[in-house]
């Protein structure tokens, strides 16, 4: 998988808990939908890999939000190794982990890599009404809504009218 997708992949996790309709929804709060939402990434989606999945989404949530620092990520890296083949010509590296923890655990990696090459690009909402994140790819690193369509028109409207409020009281 390339990095892109690893790091969509991640965005994707982190976004399995959005509200909908003024309440949190979780897309891996069901055995089922959690099994199935595994197994379309690559899983095998079993008991103990949605269970330490849903430990690592849960963590790095809290990570960005600022609610938890990054020691707690360790904890789902003990035991993990990766081991340098040559392929092709090309030095390659084999992630050695549990097999129900391997999807989790790339991707703690990947907000690991996020970090060391672009800090602070992996942000949650600026909606605070909104529980998704976004990993800005702009030049600026400007962006501040998971989506420009739904939180960041909802945000400008709400300041518009609180200016326009403001200046008619």
């Amino acid at each position: 998988m390339t990095d892109r997708a690893e790091e969509d992949l991640l965005l994707e996790l982190l976004n399995t808990t959005p509200v909908v309709q003024g309440a949190v929804s979780d897309a891996l709060g069901t055995p089922d939908g959690a099994r199935a939402w595994v197994r379309r990434h690559g899983g095998a989606g079993s008991d103990e890999e949605v269970a330490f999945l849903v430990a690592v989404r849960d963590a790095v949530q809290d990570v960005v939000w600022g609610r938890r620092g990054p020691d707690c990520l360790d904890a789902f890296l003990r035991g993990v190794s990766s081991v340098p083949a040559v392929r092709n010509g090309r030095l390659e590296w084999d992630l050695r982990a549990p097999e129900a923890h391997h999807l989790a655990v790339r991707l703690v990696l990947t907000w690991a890599r996020l970090e060391e090459t672009r800090p602070g690009r992996l942000k949650p909402c600026g909606n605070p009404e909104c529980r998704r994140f976004l990993l800005d790819r702009s030049k600026p690193n400007s962006a501040r809504w998971c989506s420009m369509a739904e939180c960041g028109n909802r945000m400008k409207a709400r300041r518009h009218y609180q200016r326009v409020k403001g200046s008619q009281g």
